[in-house]
């Protein structure tokens, strides 16, 4: 109970230390970076199009800055796209103890393959990973078609372009919470 208690502190923490770096980026800026990231991922992974197209909608966090020794903290804000459009911004944000190390860069887009799990997230007053629903981080093969891979979990993560070094990749206790972009 302790220990549970000083994660939430770590990440309340965190997430202070983050939110007083500014504001949210402006919604074009944060629609431009996902959209580079989508053709990056979508050029990068066979049937990443496809597979996009056929879910319910997506999550796209062009930018996720994840850095820790012991104590970890990560951020990043990203845009959920519904039919191929914009429909919300949304931040995400997590602290961690435990065996952490390093810096790292990296994009996330995160597929709702239930429409009832995408409505749940958008009902949401924040949304976090593990608590509000189980994500499956997605491992795929090099000539690996996704497109025509069936997930058992309603939510999916693609993590990719990762840039550093970081040894810990979860997104259990991440939270998500929508962001109106100046």
């Amino acid at each position: 109970m302790k220990f549970n208690r000083f994660k939430q502190i770590v990440a309340m923490a965190a997430l202070v230390v983050f939110s007083s770096v500014g504001m949210a980026e402006p919604a074009s800026v944060i629609d431009a970076k996902a959209n580079e990231a989508i053709r990056q991922f979508t050029q990068k992974v066979k049937g990443g199009q496809k597979f996009l197209e056929q879910s319910k909608g997506y999550l796209v966090f062009p930018s996720v800055y994840k850095g820790g020794f012991v104590v970890g903290a990560e951020y990043g804000e990203g845009v959920l796209r519904v039919n191929g459009k914009s429909k919300y911004y949304y931040n995400i944000a997590s602290g961690s103890v435990g065996f952490q190390l390093g810096v790292q860069k990296t994009s996330y887009i995160i597929v709702f393959v239930s429409q009832g799990v995408l409505n749940n997230f958008i009902k949401s007053d924040g949304w976090e990973a593990g608590v509000d629903g189980s994500i499956a981080v997605a491992d795929w093969g090099v000539g690996k078609d996704i497109s025509s891979i069936s997930f058992e979990k309603p939510i999916v993560a693609f993590v990719f372009n990762s840039k550093g070094l970081m040894y810990n990749l979860t997104l259990e206790g991440t939270k998500f919470t929508r962001i109106v972009p100046h």
